[in-house]
């Protein structure tokens, strides 16, 4: 093919996202001759795109050059300000450093205002957001706004409106913040901005959801970007991180399956090509799904290897071994991690986690802490989740201390909360409780339905840890029970009544089916083989009252 051909292909090939022929094509273009410095930028954003980062370095540096060669010094600026992004996320500070400094100087040798200047800002913006400084961060998103509007470049805008959505949130002013994410995302979806950043926004803003536990608003933006990542299958960048943001709503709905499928799709996405620092969240994924199923190995091979690619194992970690029944080391894990963790999108985890595991191990003052601090979390911040969390947390906390009543009003209100968030583990959770609270109250009737919802939540997702706890929690007290359900004593009871199966499903407001069940469980565990046998052996056992 004609070097021409090649280079127009190329360029075509570029223009309509097909990322793998517009590489093919622009090197098939540099064999024969130079490519110009725009070529040579849109090649180095193809390989961006493809994974292959430094030869995207290499060919920018090239491109910065011949820029310079020309005389456009605001052009060599933008490069050299390209090649400051990609070094400052690649950890490199002292190279992305120096290219910053030389981009200065080529823009102050410029003298003349250019959509450049705008585009230093907003690194600069990048750079005071990640060192934790928001309100530095959002005066220079708020100024690079303002040139971009003035040059009119798309990029600019968007990328500076949502940064300063971001540091808004960091700010406490998450309706401002997610308001201005917002329309960074539709000029995205309109199709308003250049391929090469789409992908980071998308990111970005999926992770400021996350930050402020939108998870709506997480979810329908991580489907936008499924979508966008599906119209270009060439793309690597995004894909594993897409994979990733996916299977955590297919975890919360409870789609576990499809879930450990995404996970594991991601890791092999962060694997290729190696050295993805994001990786750690996908093995973090398969941690947390491992335990929820009860494959304790798996799930502490996935927390180190996670701990391993720089993504902190906690609170999973701490929760897999109190699973695992050490309580000591779930408990000094969990204290280091409420010491260490600060960042506000894993703090309540770690707050909600603590709960659970002081509560296990009896340590009631530090449960009421963490359940305090997570509820204090609520005020500040308008979101389901963070307030069902916090709702679930207190109820346990105050059913611990004695007091089922006021347990039972935080507990529905968390379940309610799951429910509209169609969280079904998380509400079969608090069911649970809910179960606790009213056989604390004297009313096990109440109780065992809530347990019997719960357990076949628990069932239908393979929540298999879950189940043997609820087990735990219904096994009768009483010897005289003798391995009966609290549940299956009262429909024992009936039948000593002298009940019919349709009587007692109307008395009990369960199914006749139901009833049929237990009478058959009542019949194998106790070795009878008749309603008189059942109704002998109630009395005998002092398993209903003299007035039944």
């Amino acid at each position: 093919m004609p070097a021409t051909d090649a280079l127009q292909q190329g360029r075509a090939s570029f223009e309509r996202k097909a990322w793998g022929s517009a590489y093919r094509e622009l090197n098939a273009a540099a064999r024969d001759a130079a490519l110009c410095a725009e070529d040579l930028e849109r090649l180095a954003f193809t390989c961006r795109l493809l994974g292959n980062q430094t030869e995207c370095a290499d060919l920018l540096a090239r491109a910065h050059q011949e820029f310079l060669n020309q005389g456009e010094t605001a052009r060599a600026a933008r490069s050299a300000i390209w090649l400051a992004f990609h070094s400052h996320f690649k950890g490199e500070v002292a190279r992305g450093n120096g290219w910053v400094t030389r981009a200065n100087r080529i823009l102050e040798a410029h003298g003349e205002e250019c959509v450049e200047s705008g585009y230093l800002l907003h690194l600069s913006a990048l750079r005071a957001f990640f060192a934790g400084d928001a309100a530095k961060a959002h005066a220079l998103f708020v100024e690079a706004t303002k040139i971009g509007e003035r040059f009119g470049d798309r990029d600019l805008m968007t990328l500076a409106r949502h940064g300063q959505g971001r540091a808004l949130i960091r700010m406490d002013q998450a309706p401002r913040g997610v308001s201005l994410l917002d329309e960074a995302m539709v000029a995205i979806t309109a199709g308003d901005v250049s391929s090469s950043f789409v992908g980071d926004v998308y990111c970005s803003v999926i992770e400021g959801c996350h930050e402020i536990f939108d998870l709506r608003r997480a979810q329908e933006w991580t489907t936008a970007l499924a979508e966008w990542c599906a119209s270009q299958p060439d793309l690597v960048p995004y894909q594993g991180s897409c994979l990733v943001h996916r299977a955590q709503i297919l975890q919360l709905h409870g789609s576990w399956d499809e879930a450990m499928d995404e996970a594991r799709q991601a890791r092999e996405r962060f694997s290729n090509p190696p050295g993805q620092r994001a990786i750690g969240g996908a093995y973090y994924l398969l941690g947390e799904l491992f335990r929820l199923t009860g494959d304790y190995a798996e799930a502490e091979q996935a927390y180190l290897a996670a701990g391993q690619h720089g993504r902190q194992p906690e609170p999973g970690l701490a929760q897999l071994k109190l699973a695992q029944g050490d309580e000591h080391a779930a408990t000094g894990a969990i204290r280091r991690s409420l010491k260490e963790v600060r960042d506000r999108r894993f703090r309540p985890l770690v707050l909600s986690a603590a709960v659970d595991i002081m509560l296990a191990a009896r340590e009631l003052a530090e449960a009421r802490i963490a359940a305090d601090e997570l509820r204090e979390m609520t005020k500040h911040l308008d979101a389901p989740y963070l307030q069902a969390a916090a709702a679930h947390a207190e109820g346990n906390v105050l059913l611990a201390e004695g007091k089922p009543n006021d347990a039972l009003t935080e507990l529905r209100n968390a379940w309610k909360l799951w429910r509209a968030l169609e969280a079904p583990y998380d509400a079969a959770r608090s069911r649970v409780a809910i179960g606790l609270a009213c056989r604390a109250m004297g009313d096990p009737a109440t109780a065992e339905l809530e347990f019997e919802a719960a357990r076949r939540e628990f069932q239908r997702l393979g929540a298999q840890p879950d189940l043997e706890g609820l087990r735990r929690h219904t096994a009768p007290t009483d010897s005289s029970a003798g391995g009966l359900t609290l549940r299956e004593v009262e429909v024992l009871r009936e039948i000593a009544a002298g009940k019919s199966n349709r009587k007692i499903a109307q008395d009990l407001g369960i199914s006749e089916k139901t009833v049929a069940r237990h009478v058959s469980n009542i019949f194998t565990k106790l070795g009878l083989s008749s309603r008189a046998a059942a109704t002998a052996y109630a009395y005998q056992h002092r398993l209903v009252n003299s007035t039944t």
